[in-house]
């Protein structure tokens, strides 16, 4: 049964795997972007099927986001599934920000990240019914520290705390709420941390000497949305190919 699916952030990287791994499955995919139309106009012409739509807001804007729902329930005819995938990573290194910088850097990123991801739960969530799915993103830097990025480590980690708290408040409805924390990615984000002898020191992370493909976090982000991982409701899937094992 096609089901209705919001990705945000679904213009590049991730959430451009994922809408398209969705569509692949049958669903309708709303793409949302921030800034990127071009991008997201792209996503969206290369999805398999029909009914997919864009969707655009600035998640800083709580007003711009309620419209954004609204208007994505609206063209879809619900929301089912959720995928809070947007984020911004801006560098404010403690010792080489000024004040203001570190104020902006914080506030900015907590701004999209962790209040934005909220507010468009709490609107989705007023179209979501009985095996409704939401599914969050998060990153390895949750648990290892993000040093040169601490507003980022910070809102990631706070949005493993809020999937948690709503696994708790809306399993009686029967929506699981799940997050996944992903490692290095092949993504636009990462492009400059993983060139040159970057990207050697990034894949020697991981115990299987490499980083992960968009299509990979997008394969598992499926998985957690269908409904035979109800039942993994409350849980972070750690994905990065045991990065956090050895430093």
């Amino acid at each position: 049964m096609s089901r209705a699916v919001l990705v945000t952030g679904a213009s590049r990287g991730i959430g451009a795997a994922v809408a398209r791994a969705f569509a692949a499955a049958g669903d309708r995919v709303a793409v949302h972007y921030g800034s990127s139309l071009e991008s997201a106009e792209a996503v969206l012409k290369e999805l398999p099927g029909e009914g997919h739509v864009l969707a655009h807001a600035d998640l800083a804007d709580p007003a711009e986001i309620q419209q954004m729902v609204e208007g994505v329930a609206s063209g879809l005819g619900s929301i089912d599934v959720l995928v809070n995938n947007a984020g911004i990573y801006e560098p404010h290194p403690i010792r080489k920000s000024s004040y203001e910088e570190w104020q902006r850097a914080w506030s900015g990123t907590l701004g999209v990240n962790l209040i934005g991801a909220a507010n468009v739960t709490w609107c989705a969530v007023r179209h979501m019914g009985r095996g409704g799915r939401i599914v969050n993103v998060s990153s390895r830097g949750a648990f290892r520290g993000e040093p040169n990025q601490p507003a980022y480590g910070a809102s990631k980690a706070a949005l493993v705390s809020f999937g948690q708290s709503l696994a708790r408040a809306l399993g009686p409805e029967g929506i699981a709420v799940t997050t996944i924390a992903p490692g290095w990615t092949t993504t636009d984000m990462a492009a400059e941390a993983l060139t040159g002898d970057g990207y050697d020191r990034r894949r020697l992370e991981s115990p299987l000497e490499r980083v992960a493909s968009p299509d990979e976090v997008a394969a598992a982000v499926l998985y957690l949305a269908s409904p035979e991982a109800e039942f993994a409701t409350g849980t972070v899937l750690d994905f990065n190919g045991g990065s956090h094992l050895r430093m």
